[in-house]
């Protein structure tokens, strides 16, 4: 195992990190952001029972171990992870999803460098990711209230009025 291979897995754990602390200040809306991952990636276990596309280590060598062979390839699970962590987190607080999209990009390219995943199936993912949170977002922000604090309040009355 070398660290490439514990990076893909660890960059996961920053993305749990970053949860909590968003979850310290946003609570109901850092849960559900962090439940629109898991909806990310049951979607992206459909698709991949549907494409079953074989994974790259199975036809030439890998630095990683390659998973069972009906774990299939597109979308990269990982980077669908990524992908909806990052925009779950930026919709939640920018400077954090900065460092999460950097996070992002990274964990779904290390997934092509160990040769478990093809470039199409981490670019999927991240899109998949990144296309499921932003929905989710949206919904948060149309169905949550913003707490204004007592001093903007008229200001927040008079943008939505006009």
């Amino acid at each position: 195992m070398t660290w490439l291979t514990v990076g893909t897995d660890a960059v996961l754990g920053v993305f749990a990190l970053m949860f909590l602390l968003l979850w310290f200040q946003h609570k109901l809306r850092a849960f559900l952001a962090g439940a629109g991952v898991v909806v990310a990636y049951a979607i992206s276990e459909v698709i991949k029972l549907l494409v079953q596309e074989d994974r790259p280590c199975r036809t030439r060598p890998s630095i990683a171990e390659c998973p069972a062979p009906d774990d299939w390839s597109f979308p990269s699970n990982h980077s669908v992870i990524a992908g909806s962590s990052a925009m779950a987190i930026w919709a939640l607080h920018r400077t954090y999803g900065w460092i999460a999209a950097v996070c992002a990009v990274a964990a779904a390219a290390s997934r092509v460098v160990v040769g478990v995943h093809y470039v199409h199936d981490v670019l999927a993912g991240l899109a998949l990711g990144a296309l499921v949170s932003w929905g989710i977002a949206l919904l948060l922000k149309k169905k949550l209230p913003v707490k204004v604090p007592a001093a903007e309040a008229p200001t927040v009355v008079m943008q939505r009025l006009r």
